[in-house]
């Protein structure tokens, strides 16, 4: 059986998402292409539209893994992809305010990338020079 085939069998939910219901990694459809296991996804993307531009990564627009249907796809860069998603990075990316409140648009960013809330360092500094003098 072709990919195509393959793909052709694959139900379709109430979203309009092609369900891969074969083998998985991490969510992620696998289909075997000339012997060798590739991305459900991609194959489905390079039969609709043709090769995925050198560089980037497709984004699942519907946020389904599993889902393989070219019209869900768009092909984005690798930072564009992670921050549309739901993991640590985007969810910290996305937030405007520190757990106290403040404005994070003039935080500090630390060598590891994350932000630093100013107004808290600032308290927390404070508080610590009183208890040095203390």
């Amino acid at each position: 059986m072709s990919a195509y085939d393959t793909l052709a069998t694959m139900p379709v939910d109430d979203h309009g998402c092609i369900v891969w219901t074969r083998a998985t990694t991490l969510g992620y459809g696998r289909i075997k292409v000339d012997g060798t296991l590739q991305m459900a996804h991609r194959v489905a993307y390079e039969l609709f539209y043709g090769e995925v531009p050198a560089g980037l990564h497709l984004d699942h627009v519907c946020r389904n893994r599993a889902c393989v249907n070219p019209l869900h796809l768009e092909p984005v860069s690798r930072r564009t992809n992670i921050l549309r998603g739901v993991g640590p990075t985007a969810v910290n990316a996305r937030k405007t305010h520190c757990v106290n409140g403040h404005d994070l648009s003039n935080a500090y960013r630390r060598a590891a990338g994350n932000r630093d809330c100013r107004v808290c360092a600032n308290e927390r500094n404070a508080r610590r020079r009183q208890a040095v003098a203390a």
